[in-house]
């Protein structure tokens, strides 16, 4: 591996070398429709980034041919539809009912309208970062980082996947026993409580823990609601941005079928209910269908966020090492778990982000990517396939259970019906550092409010946290502020580890996570 990695570097470096830097930054304007003396923007019209729709690993310039073929291109093309300005002719705007309407049954009604996906989640500078903030509910959303966003959905795949083996497992060792069998819910070390079949094959999920009772852990937004990136995408591209995509995937498994998404994601709509835009998203050749948007756009954003960097580790110090070392002694990381393990991981790459002064520029950080596919020539006479390796990885500094907590009245909702929402996933803490205010409606405006903001269920560990002397609660918020985001296209790395030397630096040369060296021709940018 180390091999393969010096081998990745040295390419990427000589292809550097040769290409202009154009560095980039949230809510891009389109080049082709707004050239611009500084030569900012997107390279790509929105037309050409469509290209030749979802085609098939078959198709030139199609999504599958992209995700498959040229895997880096088909990132840096999600990135750039995710940073993109879209504009009113290309289907943005205006918003659900645009505002108008019964927001009890209907809370997109209280999204607002952007005109980018980075409207919401834009910080640091040009990541898929936070930033935003989504009146959806009376007291508000923040819309949370969506750094390691792929990892989330495997990881919340894998333990749905565990439980329900255990389940089924339960229902068949109860129909051939004499008596109702109850077992342990459990994956990757964390406890969902326990599931009971009876004879006849019904269950008792009465103990179920943290969990819904069809045990589908839903990784995304604040209370668990979402299954896949998949849906994720389309619906905030709808509710939003006031873009339609009919999307045949999601056609397909909202209505009971099995798929698997581009990204590798599979969508069975026998076993989860999946989500479907409420606008009206029928196939567009009939009649009063809302189709606004070619679905290769979705295939490419899906792909970005599958495989977009988790967050990066600040200075490590004896502080920061004592920082953990509390954090565990006053029982966090009951339920803020630190590490996982994915058994197969979909991603073609991972960045490692760490501060390192040395090579690192802006922030101290140095990012290395590392690959993670396979490369085969189907026989085609086309650009060889490249696909994951689907090998475990370990899942560092996430910090979190996947699971719901009741977290007492501080952390309560409201919502427009008049109810209470009282359970909410816990927060995965990586970037914690960089993301304040906090809390999933950022009410707290720093770390020590939002710890005492805790009850319920971390009563316990929020009472430790109030007598902790001043070293302690010190070394805590050191180790905190150490989980930090960063600036992909300010941070260097082994792809354009930059040129202090080079004329105007910093604003010039001061390297990126430059996944543009490894596309098939890294001349021709995105």
């Amino acid at each position: 591996m180390k091999n393969k990695i010096l081998i990745y570097t040295i390419v990427a470096l000589a292809v550097f070398l040769v290409l202009p830097i154009t560095p980039t930054i949230g809510g891009l304007i389109d080049k082709t429709k707004a050239p611009n003396a500084t030569n900012e923007g997107i390279n790509k019209s929105l037309k050409d980034e469509i290209g030749a729709g979802r085609g098939s690993i078959t198709t030139p310039k199609s999504s599958l041919f992209i995700i498959n073929r040229d895997p880096f291109r088909a990132i840096r093309r999600g990135r750039q539809l995710f940073q993109r300005k879209f504009t009113r002719e290309e289907g943005q705007g205006p918003g659900v009912g645009d505002g108008k309407g019964d927001v009890h049954t209907d809370i997109e009604i209280g999204a607002g309208l952007a005109d980018s996906c980075s409207g919401c989640h834009s910080r640091p500078r040009g990541s898929a970062g936070f930033g935003g903030d989504v009146v959806t509910r009376p007291d508000s959303r923040d819309a949370p980082h969506l750094f390691g966003l792929g990892l989330k959905e495997m990881l919340a795949d894998e333990i749905t996947a565990d439980l329900r083996s255990i389940r089924d497992k339960a229902i068949s060792n109860a129909k051939s026993g004499s008596h109702p069998v109850t077992l342990q819910l459990t994956s990757k070390g964390i406890d969902y409580g326990t599931i009971t079949a009876n004879l006849n094959g019904s269950l008792d999920s009465s103990h179920v823990e943290g969990a819904d009772t069809d045990l589908r852990i839903r990784p995304f937004f604040a209370h668990g609601g979402t299954v896949s990136l998949h849906e994720f995408i389309i619906g905030a591209l709808h509710g939003e941005m006031g873009i339609h995509t009919y999307d045949p995937d999601l056609d397909k498994a909202s209505s009971g079928g099995k798929v698997t998404t581009p990204s590798g994601m599979v969508l069975d709509g026998s076993t989860d209910k999946i989500e479907v835009p409420s606008a009206k998203m029928g196939h567009p050749q009939k009649e009063g269908a809302a189709n606004e948007m070619d679905y290769s756009v979705v295939d490419y954003l899906e792909f970005y966020l599958l495989n977009y960097f988790k967050p990066a580790t600040y200075k490590q110090t004896e502080t920061t090492l004592r920082g953990r070392q509390v954090f565990k002694q006053i029982l966090c990381s009951t339920c803020h778990i630190p590490n996982l393990r994915i058994d197969k991981d979909r991603r073609v790459a991972d960045v490692e982000t760490v501060y390192d002064p040395g090579n690192g520029i802006f922030n101290g950080l140095f990012a290395t990517a590392i690959p993670l596919f396979d490369t085969k020539d189907d026989g085609k006479g086309m650009p060889p396939l490249k696909t994951p390796k689907l090998k475990p990885f370990l899942v560092e500094n996430i910090f979190t259970d996947f699971k719901h907590h009741d977290l007492g009245p501080n952390f309560h909702e409201r919502n427009y019906d008049g109810t209470i929402r009282k359970l909410f996933l816990t927060t995965a803490l990586w970037g914690v550092g960089s993301t304040a205010p906090y809390g999933h409606d950022g009410r707290s405006i720093n770390l020590t409010e939002v710890i005492l903001r805790h009850g319920g269920e971390a009563q316990a560990s929020r009472d430790a946290f109030a007598i902790l002397d001043r070293d302690d609660q010190t070394a805590l918020f050191d180790f905190l502020n150490s989980l930090v985001l960063f600036p992909p296209d300010d941070t260097a790395s082994n792809l354009d580890p930059g040129n202090r030397s080079a004329p105007g630096f910093p604003q010039f040369g001061h390297g990126r996570v430059n996944l543009s060296v490894l596309f098939n021709d890294p001349t021709d940018l995105e």
